[in-house]
């Protein structure tokens, strides 16, 4: 009967030796990783990697974290190595330490420090303004200024990859856009994950004189659509339909819409956000694919409607990073009432008023000489009874010397004529 009690109690006894070595590996501090070195890979990804500590319990399930200098991204795995796509604008430290479980109240080891430098070069050289945009899930469009202490005759190169990449490539598309600079390459979308990966892009020049600029560009964001394409519009009902193609590459539900409705009416422009596709109302293209409709009640029958469309997209599939397409081509209908009326009553009102002030004028003239007539002037009256008179009579008899006189040398001519016919 004693043994098995012995061997029960050689059981406990082992028992309780694991769970004290156990609490004695947790509590105590655990050695620091070894060989912590750095390197990079494609265009800016960052790997660090480590070796585990050196004389760490046996008993003890290792787990390592690492942060930044800054105490960001803060991160506890059993990789023994840690990857980050970031830009080398400056100066990047990470620093790993090990404990035995993710139990952050478990006393970690002494952190180990490594750091990268920023590639060589004058800061001041580097671009700036780097900008990438990803057209229409297409093509990817960067644009950047040039460094302050940068030659004018500089030539740049662009380089880009991503995980479908198996090495970097170079934008041959190289051209200017005023003070900027900008290159294209083709960027279309592979497989379903893929607008959760990343776009490293690096800029430098051939000669190596500036200091290489490196970006990440998420491809949820910066993501620009086509403008749509207005299939239809009509009016019906006191209301106004507007269907529009989306642009490709693009599921309807990853897009908000924007609808400019104008009319001839207001001078106002009426910018609208459409909420809710109205497509199932719509009477003509109803099932086409890729379609949105707007409806916009209490519109004028005696109007013109001008409408665009823009899109963007939203949150549902991508970052909302407020890059509009541009406007659609824009549309009219409506019908507007007959001006040829209305100009003709402008150029004919001012004629008629003229024509009516006119006969009014003098018809009051004449009504006042019927109302006032004239008062005789006495001394007219004797002036032209005597002073006309005088006058009649010098008249006379002025024109009666001058008719003697004429006669007289009308005599002398012909008694002159005949003389001379007497003459032999």
């Amino acid at each position: 009967m004693a043994r098995p009690a012995l061997l029960g109690e050689l059981l406990v006894l082992l028992l309780w030796t694991a769970t004290v070595g156990q609490v004695a590996a947790a509590t105590e501090v655990q050695p620091p990783v070894t060989n912590l070195s750095v390197s990079v890979e494609n265009l800016c990804t960052i790997i660090w990697t480590w070796s585990p500590p050196e004389g760490a319990s046996p008993n003890c399930t290792l787990r390592y974290f690492s942060h930044f200098d800054d105490q960001q991204d803060k991160k506890i795995a059993p990789e023994t190595h840690r990857k980050e796509e970031l830009p080398l604008d400056e100066k990047i430290c990470l620093q790993v330490g090990s404990q035995c479980s993710a139990n952050e109240s478990e006393k970690p080891s002494p952190l180990v420090k490594k750091c990268i430098s920023p590639p060589e070069g004058d800061p001041e050289s580097a671009v700036t303004e780097l900008k990438c945009i990803w057209h229409n899930l297409s093509y990817m469009k960067c644009s950047w200024l040039p460094g302050r202490n940068t030659s004018p005759d500089t030539h740049y190169t662009l380089y880009y990859w991503y995980s479908s990449l198996e090495k970097s490539r170079q934008c041959e598309n190289i051209y200017r856009e005023g003070q900027h600079i900008a290159c294209s390459f083709k960027l279309t979308k592979v497989e379903p994950s893929f607008e959760h990966q990343n776009v490293q892009i690096m800029v430098k020049d051939n000669a190596g004189k500036i200091r290489p600029s490196c970006k990440i560009v998420s491809l949820t964001s910066y993501v620009k659509p086509d403008p749509p394409h207005i299939k239809h519009l009509l009016l019906k009902n006191g209301a106004l339909l507007v269907q529009w193609k989306n642009p490709p590459n693009f599921r309807s539900r990853c897009l908000t819409y924007e609808v400019e409705v104008n009319n001839t009416q207001t001078d106002r422009h009426n910018i609208l956000e459409v909420e809710e596709d109205k497509c199932q109302n719509s009477e003509s293209d109803r099932n086409m694919e890729g379609t949105s409709c707007f409806q916009l009640p209490g519109v004028l029958a005696d109007a013109v409607y001008t409408v665009r469309v823009r899109v963007k997209t939203n949150k549902l599939c991508f970052d909302d990073n407020k890059l509009w397409s541009d406007w659609s081509e824009a549309q009219s209908i409506g019908k507007e009432q007959n001006s040829t009326f209305y100009t003709t009553m402008l150029l004919t009102i001012p004629v008629f008023v003229a024509v009516a002030v006119i006969i009014l004028l003098f018809y009051l003239k004449r009504l006042k000489i019927i109302i006032f007539p004239p008062i005789p002037d006495p001394g007219k009256i004797f002036k032209e009874m005597f002073g006309d008179q005088n006058d009649d009579t010098l008249h006379w008899k002025k024109y009666d010397i001058y008719e003697k006189q004429s006669k007289e040398e009308t005599d002398s001519v012909v008694l002159i004529e005949n003389l001379k016919k007497a003459a032999p």
